[in-house]
């Protein structure tokens, strides 16, 4: 009588051995409830983050003010949002204005380039580069000549915003009276059951007792 042996299966030389399917069906399900739920969260806080940033823009624009606190329902800081200022900075807005003041009131700075079939006229870089730089420290269109210190009102140039205003999230941070951070008390309070109006898509919803009408 033959004796039977349990089929064996060789794992091919110098390939690595296969995972337990279940543990990789476990780390894809995982993948695809977790990335599920981060697109619900990313939309709901685009939506947010729009609302409030146009409520924070008339409360500038009617009051002046830049900071506004987030508070859970018992009153507990957890964050704050902060408007960041625009910037300006000066740029040539009319090339041709700019360039007579400059070859008028500063000719050296204007130079003249010889191209095939034509002639052109110029402001060095150099110079373009620093009434620029001077008129956006100064916070306006003028320029103060070294030599003489007579300030020049620049033609053809103007202030334009170069960043926009914008609103910055900040949460609390831990400290001896409060341990836990902004991000950790508000988890506290979604696990608590106290925010799920922001988020009512995930709310997690009573089950429902045994015996009770569906």
């Amino acid at each position: 009588m033959t004796e039977q042996t349990e089929p064996q299966t060789e794992q091919a030389e110098g390939k690595p051995a296969a995972p337990d399917p279940v543990v990789v069906r476990e780390a894809v399900t995982r993948q695809a409830v977790l990335g599920a739920l981060l697109d619900e969260v990313k939309g709901a806080y685009k939506d947010a983050k729009t609302a409030a940033d146009d409520l924070l823009d008339k409360a500038y624009k009617a009051g002046g003010t830049t900071k506004f606190d987030a508070l859970l329902p018992d009153g507990t800081k957890v964050g704050s949002s902060s408007r960041q200022g625009g910037e300006c900075e000066a740029q040539v807005v009319d090339a041709e204005l700019f360039r007579s003041w400059v070859r008028d009131r500063f000719p050296t700075e204007h130079v003249v380039e010889f191209v095939p079939a034509q002639v052109v006229t110029a402001v060095r870089p150099g110079f373009t580069g620093k009434v620029l730089a001077e008129a956006t420290a100064a916070g306006t269109a003028k320029y103060a000549d070294p030599g003489t210190g007579e300030v020049h009102d620049v033609p053809g140039v103007e202030l334009k915003p170069s960043r926009a205003a914008s609103h910055r999230l900040t949460y609390t941070r831990g400290s001896r009276a409060q341990p836990a951070g902004g991000r950790e008390l508000v988890a506290v309070a979604w696990r608590a059951g106290d925010l799920v109006e922001h988020l009512p898509a995930l709310a997690p919803t009573a089950p429902v007792a045994e015996g009770a009408e569906q």
